[in-house]
């Protein structure tokens, strides 16, 4: 076995780990912390696939920026125990459905999907040069781009409005 492929083991379980403690712990502050080391999990993932440029915007951009909104959001929210509401069982009972049937469609296509092998991948464009990325994002992909902001933007109003406290008449 090669160190690449060992590495590669490695840190697929950290990942898939501390995505599963982020989705069972019931603090959310612990949540945070087990998402940001499922980050940097990933981004040495992009590390082994020889894309240095998309790793260190990855752990710039999600471990850094989208960490202090989830933060920012978990303080706002202000989640005590008393104040929580206790869903009812049919509510987790569709939650472990979706999950289930979600994994058994994801299983189905990778077993199914056919791997490239070989030359059919070889390409003259270099994607790693970050100026054809720029190119590549503001050009092709500027719609997604705006939306993924504009959905950032409405996820931090919405926030800001389910912790605002309503005022009680005297």
């Amino acid at each position: 076995m090669s160190s690449l492929l060992i590495t590669f083991y490695f840190l697929s379980a950290i990942t898939l780990a501390s995505a599963f403690l982020t989705i069972y712990s019931k603090n959310p502050i612990h949540s945070a912390i087990y998402l940001v080391i499922c980050f940097f999990t990933i981004a040495g993932h992009y590390l082994l696939f020889n894309s240095q440029f998309l790793a260190i915007v990855h752990i710039i951009v999600y471990s850094g920026a989208i960490m202090v909104l989830f933060l920012f959001t978990i303080m706002l929210m202000n989640l005590n125990k008393e104040d929580e509401v206790h869903k009812p069982r049919i509510t987790r009972l569709g939650a472990v459905t979706v999950c289930i049937l979600m994994s058994v469609v994801l299983v189905t296509i990778f077993i199914n999907s056919n791997p490239i092998v070989g030359d059919e991948v070889a390409t003259t464009e270099d994607y790693q040069s970050i100026k054809k990325l720029g190119t590549l994002l503001l050009n092709e992909y500027m719609v997604p781009f705006e939306f993924a902001s504009i959905l950032l933007l409405v996820a931090m109003i919405g926030v800001v409005l389910l912790s605002k406290k309503e005022k009680t008449e005297k």
